[in-house]
């Protein structure tokens, strides 16, 4: 009963995402590539992104407090945060790379600085979910284990 109650919590929480626009239906693909094989395996890939993505956002960080920003390193980390983003569905995060992106190929600082605000913003938010996300994965998981 707990465990058919926990499954529908994390189905519920997570379209409440894709309604939010949070996730897109990238993210549910990650979701059916997790089996009783590989029953960690979207708890692996959110702790890899989150990872990943914390490193890009202190290398942009580190780049725009430059007097002189190399557009062409900030570009390639935007770009790899946006195709990490793509890859996981955090869709509001893959567009405010993009606002990033427009504002490095204009050489605009200070348009560079918001859109990492906004970057930041969104990555923060997503985190902050993608731990409930874990957190009832893992409480799945741990049931499952017990039960068999």
């Amino acid at each position: 009963m707990a465990l058919a109650a926990l499954k529908t919590e994390l189905k519920n929480f997570v379209q409440s995402m894709f309604e939010e626009g949070v996730l897109d239906s990238q993210f549910s693909q990650i979701q059916a590539l997790q089996d009783s094989s590989n029953p960690n395996f979207v708890d692996e890939v959110i702790t890899s992104f989150c990872s990943d993505a914390e490193r890009i956002i202190t290398e942009l960080n580190r780049y725009l407090g430059y007097q002189n920003v190399d557009f062409s390193k900030l570009d390639s980390y935007v770009h790899q945060l946006k195709g990490s983003s793509s890859s996981i569905g955090a869709h509001r995060l893959k567009l405010a790379c993009v606002n990033l992106r427009q504002a490095s190929d204009d050489r605009n600082k200070e348009g560079c600085v918001r859109a990492l605000n906004l970057i930041t913003r969104e990555y923060c938010l997503l985190r902050s979910k993608f731990q409930i996300v874990i957190q009832l994965e893992r409480s799945i998981i741990a049931l499952e284990t017990n039960q068999q």
